[in-house]
């Protein structure tokens, strides 16, 4: 790899941040507001903060102590589980992400729809042809390459995170505490706090992905140790942007009001308590925003994939690179892929909702194997001849880090476990592929087999309910 290729600790933070600062914190407001009040989003925020930064913690710890394995989301769960669930990791990260960008596009139509009607809420005719446009003309600023395109991220990052800090500190200013108080417990919701916390989880996880930014672009960094430094310090400024923009609507607007408001919500909170330029300025911060996450996410699905094809999880024509050395059949299968799904938005009554819990339903597939590693290797004492006081503690963390995920699948719900593994049944085909390429069975042992027979029971029952209408979208 050229030196000029490698990125330095604030390039890989800007990965991080760039990543997790995409479409979910700018429609935060209104998604919190339909379900709870500031007390049930401060419970949500620190069980999802926790959780996440356990998970950030085990990252970490696996990019110092298996620094030989490179885009970490995956990798790990074929080095700790065998090559069928390295595979579904791999897919289930690659189409989440896939999915993510879609809702980039949804949001980005939306936002425009606030002042061209003709955009209406990001699936119309119109607007579908419009974010076509836009996919392929990112697919081929990627293709030029890498380097380019993190530099551009770079950029994007610190010029999206200004409007967030001037929608703070104006509310800050705005804020009042008896509409705060009256907030507090979700206002006129009628729903236990629990089930408020519940209805959150997703949408936590959906902002939280991104974490991983640095880990999958390890093979880029100009030290190893900059990835888990990375890791760590995109949280903390994330985490610290997305509390304060869920809490501060709640001090100047009442719940019902804002959980009424159009996607970005962000806008339309800025624009209540400033008048239109407010809803301008956020709306101007969005799309640059929203176009940097999605740069920075097409270059992850296509590092993903090249990974996978690399190591051999995939078909090996994943791992071809261009001139400018990118992955470009990853990164075609990537665009297409994107496409695919943008089109299928125009059936879909809520696109964006839609497309933010199919993501984070899909994503912790990976993020869990990716736990359930770190746990492993702890429990094992591997890689623990060097600093052996640390095993307890990775020990501890790895295995709130399993929990946290195992009760965000729960929490998500059936439905997006069957859609995901509609998905999951049909991608396998890939890995007959690679499996046949280098002659070996497909399944191995029962497991893989037990494995596949639950995707594949259901991925049909999704099907038929998808058929019957019990499965909405």
């Amino acid at each position: 790899m050229a030196s000029e290729q490698k990125m330095s600790r604030w390039g890989l933070t800007a990965m991080v941040v760039g990543g997790m600062v995409g479409a979910g914190i700018f429609s935060l407001p209104r998604t919190f507001a339909n379900a709870t009040g500031p007390l049930g989003a401060v419970i949500a925020w620190i069980i999802a903060g926790s959780g996440m930064y356990m998970l950030a913690r085990v990252f970490q710890a696996l990019a110092e102590r298996r620094p030989d394995i490179d885009a970490g989301v995956y990798a790990y769960a074929r080095e700790g589980f065998g090559d069928y669930p390295g595979f579904l990791s791999a897919f289930g990260y690659w189409i989440g992400s896939c999915i993510g960008n879609v809702s980039y596009w949804v949001l980005i139509k939306s936002t425009l729809g606030a002042f061209f009607p003709v955009f209406g809420d990001g699936n119309t005719t119109v607007a579908i042809a419009v974010a076509s446009v836009g996919i392929w003309l990112f697919h081929f600023l990627i293709l030029r390459g890498v380097q380019q395109a993190a530099f551009i991220n770079s950029i994007v990052t610190v010029a999206k995170v200004i409007p967030i800090m001037v929608f703070i500190v104006i509310l800050f200013f705005a804020f009042k505490m008896d509409l705060f108080s009256f907030n507090l417990y979700g206002g006129d919701l009628t729903t236990g706090l629990f089930e408020q916390v519940r209805a959150t989880m997703l949408v936590t996880v959906f902002v939280f992905i991104g974490i991983e930014g640095a880990s999958v672009y390890s093979r880029f960094a100009k030290e190893r140790a900059d990835v888990g430094k990375a890791t760590i310090l995109g949280f903390i400024i994330v985490t610290t942007l997305m509390v304060l923009v869920t809490l501060l609507p709640f001090a100047v607007l009442q719940r019902a009001d804002i959980a009424g408001m159009r996607q970005p919500s962000m806008a339309a909170v800025l624009e209540s308590v400033v008048g239109p330029w407010g809803a301008i300025f956020v709306s101007v911060g969005l799309l640059v925003s929203v176009l940097g996450a999605y740069l920075a996410w097409a270059l992850i699905c296509a590092e993903v994939m090249f990974a996978a094809g690399r190591s051999k999880d995939m078909p090996k024509m994943f791992a071809k690179t261009n001139k400018n050395d990118v992955p470009h059949v990853a990164m075609w299968s990537t665009s297409i892929i994107i496409q695919l799904i943008v089109i299928s938005t125009y059936w879909s009554r809520d696109a964006f909702s839609l497309m933010l819990n199919l993501t984070s339903a899909t994503t912790l597939i990976p993020y869990l194997f990716v736990a359930a590693y770190g746990l492993m290797i702890a429990k094992r004492g591997e890689t623990y001849d060097k600093r052996p006081e640390e095993r307890q503690r990775d020990l501890v963390i790895a295995s709130l880090a399993v929990l946290y995920t195992l009760f965000m699948i729960y929490a998500g719900g059936l439905k997006f476990i069957l859609l995901s593994a509609v998905l999951f049944a049909p991608g396998t085909v890939l890995y007959y592929v690679a499996r046949r390429e280098q002659g070996k069975p497909v399944f191995e042992g029962t497991s893989d087999w037990a494995t596949f027979g639950v995707i594949l029971a259901a991925g049909i029952y999704g099907v038929y309910g998808l058929a019957t209408g019990s499965i909405s979208i």
